[in-house]
């Protein structure tokens, strides 16, 4: 029996799947790290479904989600960081000056990251 990427439903979404990640800081150098054609595939795919995976999700208590729909929220928190790079930037890092690689989100003193 082959375990699922994600849940029934989203198996369109399962070639950005290595989108699911957890922590700002790892989301965010998977953008740095993309090209804008990458970027711009995971972008397009969850925008079209990003209301059909928080309904889905919204069923679910965030302490007990399954594995299948831990990856899928992570998927929609990683569409949270690239919008940027393509409704603003026009590329993975922003062209304002600060390295973003030397950014530190304030994830590292918090809770954990989901």
């Amino acid at each position: 029996m082959t375990q699922r990427l994600l849940p029934s439903g989203f198996s369109d979404l399962e070639p950005f799947a290595d989108w699911a990640l957890a922590g700002e800081t790892s989301r965010l150098q998977k953008r740095l790290a993309s090209s804008m054609e990458e970027i711009q595939g995971f972008y397009s795919a969850m925008l079209d479904r990003i209301e059909d995976a928080l309904e889905y999700l919204n069923g679910f208590s965030l302490d007990e989600l399954p594995e299948p729909e831990q990856r899928l929220l992570k998927m929609t928190l990683s569409l949270a960081e690239v919008w940027v790079a393509v409704e603003l930037y026009k590329q993975p890092d922003h062209p304002f000056g600060l390295d973003m690689r030397r950014f530190v989100p304030g994830e590292a003193n918090s809770v954990p990251p989901v």
